[in-house]
């Protein structure tokens, strides 16, 4: 099963048909996505499952009916232990980004930290979990799909947000500050720290 968030809201895709309760039930095969996703940003649906009997092809049948933006983001720890956080448009957030053209997913990751945080020196550690999110841009609706990467950094200099990126802060954060900010973050920055 899949998790995507819309608007924070989840979008569950799932080969496992369930008896409604509080959720919607489509089938993915005859969905309007568009249609579905606009009723999710304008909370006429708070969650519902898409429906696809074969769970190996689920995702691809997703990505047929939206644009795909794949994107690398960083978990980064510093010496002490501590995360780096960024807090833009209210919220408090994990720096990521769009993958370039012919560019390694690891190497989006590493650029998107350095140039939304000022940090560099880093080390990446491990692979993590992908997380899926649906956003507008230019007036289309786009699935992001984030590959996370765990990474470490010695790097003790200024940290400076990205300014054009609308990022208005740039911190590291100890275990208690982080349980504090991931009450004002969003669902699929929380799902990282489940893991």
């Amino acid at each position: 099963m899949y998790k995507v968030f819309v608007n924070d809201k989840p979008l569950f895709l799932t080969n496992q048909l369930q008896k409604e309760t509080d959720f919607q039930f489509f089938l993915l095969e005859s969905i309007d996505i568009e249609k579905l996703i606009v009723n999710m940003f304008t909370n006429k649906i708070a969650k519902c499952y898409l429906y696809h009997p074969d769970e190996q092809v689920i995702l691809k049948k997703l990505k047929e009916k939206i644009p795909v933006q794949k994107a690398g983001g960083g978990l980064v720890y510093n010496t002490k232990g501590e995360v780096l956080f960024i807090f833009r448009n209210g919220k408090w957030d994990l720096p990521k980004g769009g993958k370039d053209k012919f560019e390694k997913l690891a190497k989006t990751a590493v650029r998107e930290v350095e140039e939304e945080t000022g940090v560099n020196e880093l080390t990446v550690e491990e692979k993590l979990s992908k997380t899926y999110h649906v956003f507008k841009r230019n007036g289309r609706f786009k699935l992001k799909i984030t590959q996370w990467y765990r990474m470490n950094s010695t790097f003790e200099g200024e940290l400076i947000g990205q300014a054009e990126e609308g990022i208005d802060q740039v911190a590291w954060l100890n275990q208690e500050q982080v349980k504090e900010a991931l009450g004002n973050s969003y669902e699929n920055i929380k799902l990282l720290f489940e893991h």
